[in-house]
């Protein structure tokens, strides 16, 4: 009679929870004291025999289904014993309360620990690595030579790396007050979707998907095959196929990584950090030396104008900007930041500070020991910089540029599949992407969905292409999301913001960035013409699949059965903890 009745309520509470099936055993399991594994059987209507072989834990119930003859006769004798022993009892129960407290506290804390859901992994030492871990990798290796070529003398070279350094400053010290006044994670698509609305996060989550995040992984993985395979052919050529492979090598060793764990991949990025500071202090010193001695040919002819054309100045911020990428990297785990409204604007202006005085620094040590003919023929020019002035340590050289690449593609590999997790979650995107895998807790499928596109964009990209087609996107969306951020201000001026820009600062940053974005589409119109027609390509397909679903019934259960398939195969599931 007692397992008909219990039987009974689990079928009854498993009925009611029905409409939801991927919440239900949970929810179940909260209501019925009972396993969430007992629970997911009665969800999915197994026969009571297929339960019975299920270790489920009860806990005791006030009900007249759970009440047998011998708990009373162990309540009785309870109660006489407390009767025998009054001068005992307060302490007794005082002593059995406080260890039953501890015992809820430690099975809440083991069930959370359970719950599949993104964890609070990232303080503020992990914050700052990523940021500059992201940002300095393979730009300041390769971009002086797109900025001197397009500003046209040494001194205009070094004003735009400072420039562009502000710049970044200003856009991260914008980010810093989007990150904390959304505190969801997911950087631009977060932004446009809360202050401009729908279309624009979803065209960002498009072209993140389709060619930034490929492109801009094709773009230092190449970086990292030329300064691992060189070395070993110089002074001849290096085969541009075996460069390829160690690339497509390097970028599935970290996409394994950060499949396997958020913490394994933390570790890794503060250490490569650390790596890139120690490379960059390394071409500092003996530049700065030779300066100090009076070494300063290089720079006697002064700012020449005249070689600046307004077609070419563009492309000289956008090369300089490349080299600064990632400032909003950060955003993009707000969800895992530990004490974000803290750590997130104290990240950002560490690590902004430190990399444009870095930044300037090395391009100062670059033109004390370099001429400019030989900075422009020269493919990779920390290489030569250690030719010429590290005659012992020019084979150490590359390994470290090398591994300052392979930091920049962490970052990224890391956090970009967070927005596509966060546009998944909110139903903008398929809704495989947001799952989790139930062990790792890292977002395996966005990652592992990704990484095709990667490897495509790698073996057919070229660098100089790769730079204008990822560069014109991703500025346009950050001027977007920055105007957005303004209007929500104007419309909003009593929503909370713990940390606020000022003014100044986030108009001059919007207004430039358009400038730049416009500017653009006139100096390399082909690059720039390609990103605006694949970013435009998704305006129908936001209307058919977000706005108005109207796709074809047979795509709908293809989709589907594969999603499920996918699900079962990752072992990936919903986050069951709101994490926001």
């Amino acid at each position: 009679m007692q397992r008909r009745c219990r039987d009974k309520m689990f079928l009854e509470v498993a009925s009611n929870f029905k409409c939801n099936i991927s919440n239900s055993s949970t929810n179940i399991a909260k209501e019925t004291n009972c396993s969430v594994t007992f629970a997911t059987y009665c969800v999915c209507e197994l026969p009571l025999s297929a339960v019975a072989v299920v270790a489920v834990s009860w806990k005791e119930k006030k009900s007249e289904c759970e009440i047998s003859s011998h708990m009373e006769m162990e309540e009785d004798k309870r109660e006489r014993g407390q009767e025998r022993k009054m001068g005992k009892s307060l302490q007794s129960h005082g002593q059995m309360g406080h260890t039953q407290m501890n015992k809820e506290d430690d099975n809440k804390k083991k069930m959370d620990e359970e719950l599949v859901h993104l964890r609070r992994e990232i303080g503020l030492l992990p914050a700052v690595s990523f940021i500059m871990g992201t940002v300095v990798g393979s730009g300041i290796f390769i971009a002086p030579k797109g900025v001197l070529m397009n500003s046209g003398s040494v001194e205009l070279s070094l004003l735009v790396w400072g420039l562009c350094g502000v710049l970044s400053l200003f856009g991260a010290l914008c980010y810093a007050e989007l990150g904390t006044t959304f505190t969801k994670s997911g950087g631009h698509f977060t932004y446009l979707l809360e202050t401009l609305g729908p279309l624009p996060a979803f065209l960002r989550l498009w072209v993140e998907f389709l060619f930034i995040r490929p492109a801009a992984t094709s773009l230092v993985s190449l970086a990292f095959g030329r300064y691992v395979v060189e070395p070993f052919f110089a002074p001849c050529a290096a085969p541009t196929m075996l460069i390829k492979l160690v690339s497509i090598l390097g970028v599935t060793f970290l996409v394994a990584v950060n499949c396997w764990s958020v913490r394994m991949a933390s570790h890794i990025q503060v250490s490569l950090t650390f790596i890139k500071m120690f490379a960059l202090v390394l071409i500092i010193i003996p530049g700065i030396i030779a300066l100090v001695k009076g070494k300063t040919e290089n720079f006697q002819n002064g700012f020449e104008f005249e070689s600046l054309t307004l077609d070419r100045l563009p492309l000289a911020i956008y090369n300089g900007l490349y080299a600064y990428s990632g400032w909003f990297y950060l955003n993009f785990v707000t969800e895992e930041v530990k004490n974000p409204n803290r750590n997130i604007p104290l990240a950002i202006i560490l690590s902004m500070v430190t990399v444009t005085v870095l930044y300037v620094l090395v391009n100062v040590a670059y033109y004390t020991m370099l001429a400019p003919t030989e900075l422009l023929l020269s493919d990779a020019v920390a290489v030569t910089f250690a030719t010429c002035a590290l005659q012992g340590l020019d084979s150490v050289i590359p390994v470290l540029v090398a591994l300052s690449c392979l930091g920049t593609l962490n970052g990224g590999i890391f956090v970009s599949p967070r927005m596509l997790f966060v546009g998944a979650r909110e139903g903008y995107w398929p809704q495989i992407f947001s799952t989790i895998h139930i062990r790792r807790h890292t977002p395996l499928p966005a990652l592992l969905l990704m990484y095709p596109l990667m490897v495509i964009m790698l073996i057919s990209g070229d660098i100089s292409q790769l730079i204008s087609l990822t560069s014109f996107s991703r500025w346009f969306f950050i001027a977007l999301a920055t105007l957005g951020m303004l209007i929500h201000r104007y419309r909003f001026p009593l929503h909370p913001r713990p940390f606020k820009v000022p003014l100044v600062v986030a108009v001059t940053f919007t207004a430039v960035s358009f400038f730049i974005v416009g500017l653009s589409l006139y100096s390399d119109l082909w690059n720039t013409g390609c990103s605006c027609v694949v970013t435009l390509s998704g305006v129908p397909v936001y209307y058919m699949t977000v706005y108005h679903f109207c796709l074809p019934l047979t795509w709908r259960r293809i989709f589907n059965y594969c999603s499920k398939q996918l699900q079962i195969l990752l072992e990936v599931a919903q986050q069951e903890v709101k994490t926001c």
